[in-house]
């Protein structure tokens, strides 16, 4: 029960890798909010996670309703021990054919929406607070046709280099965790059915381990820097990914 007692808010923890984290952060005794734009989906995670979890709708690029998820951690009146900003999206577009809507959503869920879910944590943040923002291994390894997805990711470990320096002396840890391919339906989301197969062939094949990174190994990885045992962990960029950007 590494996180007893402990408040933690998990945005975009409908499915995936956000919804993984929010499990084990359950399990391991965290009383979890989660948010996400489809409430019947946040619904579904909250009955899976079970127990102590509140399901918030909101879009993290929406100031509005970060400020509704906040409003109601503050009336429980417990504050925050752990913000995982992990909220993110992203679409395959090469240079030449990358549209102004995709650019803004990329850069308003990625960007914007990891800058305020943080800076409007703050205020109700405990001492010894983790701030766990999700990277990947695109802000170092890139694809083709994946610039404005990867430039967002790079800008996200930027983000904990800076923080780390603004919240010196606060005693509160800012992190990257940086998963690898993980079978999420996210990733599978981003080509045609008749192509994900591919997708995910071509993406095993650059992984040392040989195959796809699960949800849970990510949250493992999560509930380390979220506990006391990462006490000393501050700044850094937390690859999980199976030796994909490390070879």
């Amino acid at each position: 029960m590494k996180l007893a007692n402990k408040t933690a808010l998990v945005t975009g923890a409908g499915t995936g890798i956000g919804l993984g984290i929010a499990k084990r952060f359950a399990a391991e005794g965290a009383h979890v909010v989660i948010t996400g734009r489809r409430k019947e989906v946040l619904d579904d995670a909250a009955a899976e996670i079970g127990g102590s979890v509140q399901a918030i709708r909101a879009d993290s690029s929406n100031l509005a309703d970060l400020d509704e998820v906040y409003r109601a951690i503050a009336e429980r009146g417990r504050g925050l021990d752990v913000v995982v900003a992990n909220s993110g999206s992203g679409v395959f577009a090469p240079l030449g054919e990358i549209t102004e809507e995709q650019f803004d959503a990329t850069f308003g869920t990625n960007v914007k929406g990891v800058l305020f879910t943080v800076q409007k944590a703050l205020p109700l943040l405990n001492a010894n607070a983790s701030i766990i923002l999700t990277g990947s291994t695109t802000s170092t390894r890139v694809s083709p046709a994946f610039s404005v997805y990867a430039a967002t990711k790079a800008a996200v470990r930027n983000f904990a280099r800076s923080w780390a320096l603004d919240l010196k002396g606060t005693g509160t840890r800012v992190n990257v965790l940086s998963p690898g391919p993980t079978h999420t339906p996210g990733l599978l989301s981003l080509v045609d059915e008749d192509a994900q197969q591919g997708l995910v062939d071509d993406l095993v094949a650059r992984v040392p381990l040989g195959r796809l990174g699960d949800p849970a190994e990510i949250a493992a990885a999560a509930l380390f820097l979220a506990s006391a045992e990462a006490s000393f962990v501050n700044g850094v960029e937390f690859f999980v990914d199976g030796g994909a950007a490390q070879v």
